[in-house]
């Protein structure tokens, strides 16, 4: 294990009516007035939007709003808060909605406090020194950011999705009532569950050895997501497992899991240009790039890809079994773990999910790689990756429920990921034809 430090000073308030207590806390942390950060129309549609008015007006506690965070926050929409903050003297900024809000929250709180853009400290330019006191109320577990030092966002000028950190961005308080999660879809549901298990992985396969105690902590987050996953999409409006799913969430991202040891990050590093490319759900974009990487990296640490698929997975090697490492940790990669002793359970989640998945080696990667590019897989795209001609936003319901049950790994059914691309670059290329001066950012 290696040298650390551990700085993680959120104020958590979990449970039922935990929203009630939004005015007491913002207050406990020296907030008189305050921007009410939220995204789209879902918290009025619960009425959540209605209960935060109504306990920042019992505090006495003067706001002013700013809706309209987007899934992949933009950068424009921090730039009118940073100078909404300083013209009406805000010291304290609510963020209300999931990962995007609490990112954009977070962007327009350390770029009130600085002199120059905002995006320096996304560029690598600057570092957050400073930053307007953030509170959150999560409605969606995915991003960890309610207890994370991170925000991540999206350059609407350039293309660019860039993420920034500093300890100061962790929130002063986080309020969690799983009961705003019951209303998600399936798909919003199995993004965010992706997500939270790619958070893990990126810490879990390190190659510092001797981090026994922090490789056991994300094993009981990853199996819990694996347990609770599927409760959730069977029955939506299950508080325990969503209870579970949200704790998880937090426990993935505000690095508890990850003190000690090198980690790695590369899946999020690339799903950030797939999505700032196609918008994508970040979630499903992660579900594409975490397998593919597994397999890149299987000869640099194949020990650790056993002990995923061993100790995860509960993949059994019998007595004397004669597989080889690789064939456990093909098992492993490919997922078909014990979902449910509920064998009614077990029989529907693999009639709705189970993904036709080749059977590739993985000792034939490198040789695959040495004959040139990996023939199943689309030609690069030929229009310009940024700028005038970047697509739409490409919907991804060809992955719809995949990742519910399958968590990282419904990337395994290559041929619908194929066809999925084939048919973004055909969309891309009409886009680029038909509106040349486009500048939206996707």
């Amino acid at each position: 294990m290696e040298n650390f430090t551990f700085y993680a000073p959120t104020y958590f308030d979990f449970g039922k009516g935990a929203e009630q207590h939004v005015g007491e806390l913002i207050r406990r942390f020296g907030g008189k007035k305050v921007l009410f950060h939220y995204g789209g129309g879902s918290i009025k549609k619960s009425g959540l939007y209605d209960t935060v008015k109504k306990c920042l007006a019992s505090e006495k506690i003067s706001f002013v709003e700013l809706g309209g965070v987007k899934p992949n926050p933009r950068s424009g929409l921090v730039y009118e808060g940073i100078e909404l903050c300083r013209k009406e003297g805000v010291d304290f900024i609510l963020a209300v909605g999931g990962g995007s809000v609490i990112d954009s929250s977070k962007a327009i709180a350390a770029g009130c406090c600085y002199d120059g853009d905002f995006w320096d400290f996304y560029s690598g330019k600057a570092k957050i020194q400073q930053a307007v006191p953030v509170g959150t109320i999560l409605t969606i577990a995915a991003a960890g950011s309610e207890g994370s030092t991170n925000s991540v966002i999206t350059n609407e000028e350039t293309g660019y999705k860039k993420g920034a950190g500093s300890d100061v961005l962790r929130p002063k308080f986080s309020i969690l009532n799983p009961e705003f999660t019951c209303s998600l879809p399936p798909y919003q549901t199995a993004a965010g569950a992706t997500d939270i298990m790619i958070h893990i992985c990126e810490r879990y396969f390190s190659n510092t050895e001797e981090v026994e105690i922090t490789d056991r902590l994300c094993e009981a987050v990853l199996k819990t997501m694996i347990h609770e996953t599927p409760r959730v999409i069977e029955d939506p409006q299950n508080y325990d497992a969503r209870a579970n799913i949200m704790w998880a969430g937090m426990l993935a991202h505000n690095n508890v899991c990850g003190v000690g040891r090198v980690q790695d990050w590369a899946s999020h590093h690339i799903e950030h240009e797939l999505s700032a490319l196609y918008d994508v759900t970040h979630g499903a974009g992660l579900a594409v790039i975490a397998p593919a990487w597994m397999r890149y990296v299987l000869k640099i640490n194949p020990h650790k890809l056993v002990q995923f698929a061993l100790r995860v997975w509960d993949i059994e090697p019998q007595e004397n079994d004669d597989r080889e490492q690789h064939d456990i940790i093909n098992l492993g990669v490919r997922c078909k773990p014990r979902v449910s002793e509920d064998k009614d359970t077990q029989s529907r989640v693999q009639k709705q999910t189970a993904p036709s998945v080749p059977s590739a080696d993985f000792d034939t990667g490198s040789a695959a790689r040495a004959e040139g590019p990996d023939p199943e897989l689309p030609p690069p795209p030929k229009t310009p990756l940024r700028g005038p001609a970047v697509a739409p936003r490409r919907h991804d319901r060809d992955f719809k429920y995949r990742a519910a049950f399958f968590g990282i790994f419904l990337a395994s059914d290559r041929g619908k990921f194929k066809s999925l691309c084939n048919k973004s670059k055909t969309e891309r290329t009409k886009q680029a034809i038909t509106k040349p001066n486009q500048t939206k950012c996707v």
